[in-house]
Parts: structure tokens; C-alpha cells; sequence
């Protein structure tokens, strides 16, 4: 146990965030460099090592944390970190952007604050960057079998790594121009910078994965043509068809999925573009859907100079506090959360529904008309009499996504199966309808948490390590059925 007193001496102390008036200025992350070490130890060790630790239950992945809590709060930062990479093959990650189940597993939450397990993972993998402990694991044996894995995001980059240094020969095809997947493009610089994902990308490569960039698999090759070409196939492609709005005016020039819009603040900082193709500069700017694509959408709007941020969602504000019946711990509860996006400014509006777009005689986007909406019979339905427009110049769509992409026809090419849900089939080994043809990742599972994706890339690998050799000694914490911990 770290400190027997931990829990009963300190109160909860979180990453400290730069002043909202210089952070929204730049892409930078938004937490002040360096502020978590110092306080750091002090919140490791209100850990309370608990008997039956329902961390491990909430986090997927079935991290340690009770083990590298106590390395952290005694400091020795490279135990820490080989405790955090024996389940974990990106911390990093996670540790930025991932919304701690573990922390509402908590045991200490159920009367506390519970521990800031984010806040010391981060903690830990930044150490091991600067110390040097984080280094290329290259295989002492090639098996001679070969793998493709169609996305890099974080399924894919989790299963091309685990099977590489299983001794796999793997390639990873990623369709845009740049290996991340969604962490690359969809995630926000000032939420995780992209130097992240490059020095972890040149880990890999100097164990030994390919990359090629630029190639979608179903276009620009046959998905048949891969399968001859490789022994095993590991689709981790994402479910990257978004749900879209289909009321009148959906069609007005302003109006964008929250992917057409999010990546191209990105290639600003990659030095593609001096000034995105889309930008919310001088616009009113109005984001439907009330989750973290949509608060990445706010973030980017207020560092692009929008003129207002409105964010709608359909649903009722939820609860500042967990519900003890509704919601009990050691669930995943939907909480009121304000994000650092949040906290920059614009307004949220809950219980409304968008009726239809009005735009000028251009074809431009120049009005939102909505209508607040409550429950009538288990159904949402629009209230009478409260109908009213708001500026909209900059629309941006941000409410989840429906599957995997049907229109590049990689699923058809392979022949695959479908679930009722529209996610790729596959049995207890992540292997599809189609022999060595494996998926992991939201492809399989349908829209997830970051935590999910590594567990299914971790698990996946298992399964193909398995289906090539006979036997795999790789860990798989997950199974294709395993849900989240939820009521």
C-alpha cells in the first residue's frame, strides 16, 4: 500500500490548466507543463490498495493501478511505468483523453473524491519519456508470418504492436496521410499534442511495423488482393460513418459533419494549410450533439476566433452528482461535465431539437430554427409554443456515429458479416465470418471509448497470434461481448 493515511490526509488535486485567456490563443495543451509532478506523489498515495479493486473493473484494459499508485507515491518512476505498459500499450493516450471508468470504479469515490488515476498515469508515462524508460521491444525471433491491419488508430496501432513484437512481420494501411487515425484527426492538438502519436509511431518502427499512409483499403487496393498478399488481416477501420441530420436546410453551404470540420484545424498544425479550408472566425457558431466530438468542436471555434458558440443536445442536462439508484457506483455515470472547452466560453442548451436551417439568398447557412423537446411516454416530443431560430453561420454535427464505412467497399470485398447493429460479426477470437480475417476496435464494437479500442486491439492480437502459431501467450483483458460496467 502506498500511504495507509493517503486517502484521509490529502484531498483530490487535479492537473492545473493554463489561464483561459493565453490558452485560447494557441494549440497548445491546455494543462500547465510540469504542474502534476509536484502534487503527484501526495494524490498516488490516496490510493487505498483495496482488497478487491474495482478499477480493474471498470478500466478494460485491467490496468494495475493500485500497483503503479504505490510505485508513483514512493517515486520510483520506472517500476511505475513497466507496471503501466504490462496492460497498457499507450498510456500517453489514455492518460489525456480517455474519461476514467477506473475513476468511477474508484472505491474511495463512494464516499470521497475519488483518486486521480489519470492525473498519475500521465504522470508516470511523461517520466518514462524523459528518462528513457520507454524503448523499442524488438522481437528476439521472426515467425515468417505476415499481418496486415487496415487503421491506425488506436485498436489498430495497439494490435500492430502487440503482434509485432510477437515476432509477426505486420504492415498498418491507413488510409489518410498520416498514421493516428481519429488521435491524429480527430482529437484536437490543445487535448493531446501530436508529438505524442510521432514518437510513439517511431517506437514501433524501430521494432519492426510498416506503415503505409495514403491507401484505403476497398479503393485504392482490393481487399481480396490483401488477403492473398498476407497470412492474417486485422480490420480495425473504425465506425466512421456519422450519424447525420436529415431536417430541411441540412443541404446550406456552412453546414458540416463534425469530421469535415475537426481535421482540418489539424492540418494547420501540421503545416498543411495557413488557414483551414473551414474556420468559425467572425461566425456564429452552433455544434449539435452534447458529447466530447462536440466539445472538440467548441475548443477549436473559440481558438478560431468564432463570434459565439452555441452547443445544442436533445437530451436533459444530466446530474451534477451520481444518482445513487439510477446510477449507482461502481458505474460509468452520465454526469454534468464541463470540459476545458467548456470553460472557455460559449453556451450550452439541453432538451432541444433542431427543426430545420435557413440560409441567405447564397446557399449560406445563416439560421438554426429549433424547438425545446421533453419526454411524453418514454418519447421525446416537441413542446407547443416554443419554437425559436438562433444565428448559425458555422453548423458543425457532432452526434456520434452509425458503423463502419460501407461505401469503400472493403466490407463487401471481404465477404463480411454484419451484427444487428451494423458492426462487423466476429466469434470469442475476434475472427470474422472470413478465415484469418480478425477485427478489433469499433469496427466490431460500434462507437467506444479509447480504453475499449486498446483492449480490443490487445485482445484481437491474441486472437491472431493464436489462429497463425496454435498457441499465444499474448494477454487478451477483453472478450467481443464485455460491456462497459453500467446500469
Amino acid at each position: 500500500m502506498a500511504d495507509p493515511k493517503g486517502f484521509l490526509n490529502h484531498g483530490r488535486e487535479v492537473a492545473e490548466t493554463r489561464p483561459v485567456a493565453e490558452r485560447v490563443k494557441d494549440w497548445n495543451e491546455v494543462y500547465v507543463p510540469g504542474s502534476l509532478l509536484p502534487i503527484i506523489s501526495k494524490q498516488a498515495g490516496r490510493c487505498m490498495d483495496c482488497g478487491i479493486p474495482f478499477c480493474h473493473n471498470g478500466c478494460p484494459l485491467g490496468n494495475l493501478i493500485p500497483e503503479w499508485n504505490d510505485y508513483a507515491y514512493r517515486e520510483d518512476w520506472a517500476a511505475a511505468s513497466e507496471r503501466l505498459h504490462a496492460t497498457n500499450n499507450f498510456p500517453e493516450f489514455t492518460g489525456r483523453l480517455c474519461p476514467a471508468p477506473c475513476e468511477s470504479a474508484c472505491v474511495l469515490g463512494i464516499n470521497q473524491p475519488p483518486v486521480t488515476i489519470k492525473n498519475v498515469e500521465v504522470s508516470i508515462i511523461d517520466k518514462a519519456w524523459e528518462t528513457g524508460d520507454v524503448a523499442p521491444q524488438i522481437p528476439e525471433r521472426l515467425s515468417g508470418k505476415t499481418v496486415a491491419v487496415i487503421g491506425s488508430g488506436p485498436a489498430g496501432l495497439a494490435a500492430a504492436q502487440q503482434l509485432t513484437r510477437a515476432g509477426h512481420t505486420v504492415a498498418v494501411y491507413e488510409r489518410a496521410d498520416r498514421v493516428g487515425g481519429l488521435l491524429r484527426y480527430g482529437i484536437p492538438e490543445f487535448k493531446m499534442e501530436k508529438r505524442h502519436i510521432n514518437r510513439r509511431i517511431e517506437q514501433m518502427r524501430a521494432e519492426g511495423t510498416r506503415f503505409r499512409t495514403g491507401v484505403e483499403v476497398g479503393r485504392d487496393i482490393k481487399a481480396t488482393d490483401l488477403k492473398k498478399r498476407y497470412d492474417a488481416i486485422v480490420i480495425a477501420a473504425g465506425a466512421t460513418t456519422a450519424r447525420d441530420l436529415p431536417v430541411p436546410g441540412r443541404e446550406l453551404k456552412g453546414v458540416y459533419q463534425a469530421m469535415e470540420y475537426l481535421p482540418l484545424a489539424n492540418k494547420v498544425q501540421e503545416g498543411d494549410y495557413v488557414v483551414p479550408p473551414i474556420s468559425a472566425e467572425g461566425k456564429h457558431v452552433v455544434v449539435i450533439g452534447g458529447g466530447d466530438t462536440g466539445a472538440d468542436c467548441v475548443g477549436t471555434a473559440h481558438r478560431q476566433g468564432a463570434a459565439s458558440v452555441t452547443q445544442l443536445e436533445i437530451m436533459p442536462r444530466p446530474n451534477d452528482e451520481r444518482h445513487p439508484v439510477d446510477q449507482p457506483w461502481p458505474t460509468f455515470p452520465m454526469l454534468y461535465k464541463v470540459t476545458s472547452a467548456h470553460e472557455e466560453g460559449g453556451e450550452r442548451v439541453y432538451s432541444v431539437s433542431t427543426t430545420h436551417f435557413e440560409g441567405d439568398e447564397d446557399g449560406n447557412v445563416q439560421w438554426l430554427h429549433l424547438t425545446e423537446v421533453e419526454f411524453i411516454d418514454g418519447k421525446l416530443t416537441p413542446k407547443p409554443g416554443t419554437e425559436r431560430k438562433i444565428p448559425a453561420q458555422l453548423v458543425t454535427l457532432a452526434m456520434g456515429f452509425t458503423g463502419t464505412d460501407r461505401e469503400n467497399g472493403l466490407v463487401e470485398q471481404f465477404g463480411l458479416d454484419l451484427d444487428a447493429r451494423g458492426n462487423i460479426a466476429r466469434d470469442a477470437d475476434f475472427q470474422t465470418n472470413v478465415p484469418g480475417v480478425f477485427v478489433a476496435g469499433d469496427a466490431g464494437r460500434g462507437q467506444s471509448l479509447i480504453v475499449w479500442a486498446i483492449a480490443e486491439g490487445r485482445s484481437a492480437a491474441r486472437g491472431v497470434d493464436r489462429y497463425l502459431t496454435g498457441a499465444s501467450d499474448l494477454p487478451a483483458p477483453i472478450r467481443p461481448t464485455d460491456r462497459a460496467l453500467a446500469v
